[in-house]
């Protein structure tokens, strides 16, 4: 048995223990089940409850959840759809989010997979300087694709103009 400071009661029974939680106004939780004695200690179980979920969030608040987006390409695709696709692929890129470029084969276009390598080329020396390779091209039944994650220097660049601009504003 434990106490509410953590001092060592010692053992006793469970009638004990139970008449010391209500004396004290608190809870007896059960801490280690398996040990032999079990071991119990007192507490306001409701409190540790709050300050495991206040625990949890602060834990999260410092995690990122970066998506994955899909971008889909044809091997044979026009320079304005491709230049709208990959004004697509910035904004994902600017939100933090990894991108999947995939070019999908249709029929006896599988037979030419260096076109959808060269569409994923192109894309990938627009945005050289916002993105990192995370995963090579690779072909994936009728499909090649890549992914790309944001690069460090990329994720840090509006942190600084939105200081920049509290700067400016004082």
């Amino acid at each position: 048995m434990i106490g509410e400071n953590g001092e060592q009661l010692g053992v006793m029974g469970l009638d004990q223990a139970l008449q010391m939680a209500r004396e004290s106004d608190v809870d007896l939780v059960e801490v280690a089940p398996n040990a032999d004695p079990p071991v119990a200690r007192l507490l306001d179980y409701g409190k540790l409850r709050y300050l495991y979920s206040k625990k949890e969030r602060e834990s999260k608040k410092g995690q990122k959840n970066t998506e994955l987006k899909e971008v889909r390409f044809r091997p044979n695709i026009g320079i304005h759809d491709l230049n709208s696709k990959l004004r697509k692929v910035r904004e994902f890129i600017d939100d933090g989010s990894k991108v999947k470029l995939t070019v999908r084969f249709r029929g006896r276009e599988a037979v030419h997979q260096q076109l959808g390598l060269a569409v994923l080329k192109k894309v990938a020396d627009e945005l050289k300087d916002d993105v990192r390779l995370e995963k090579a091209p690779s072909m994936e039944g009728r499909a090649l694709y890549m992914i790309l994650i944001p690069s460090p220097s990329h994720v840090e660049k509006p942190e600084k103009k939105a200081d920049d601009l509290a700067d400016a504003k004082t």
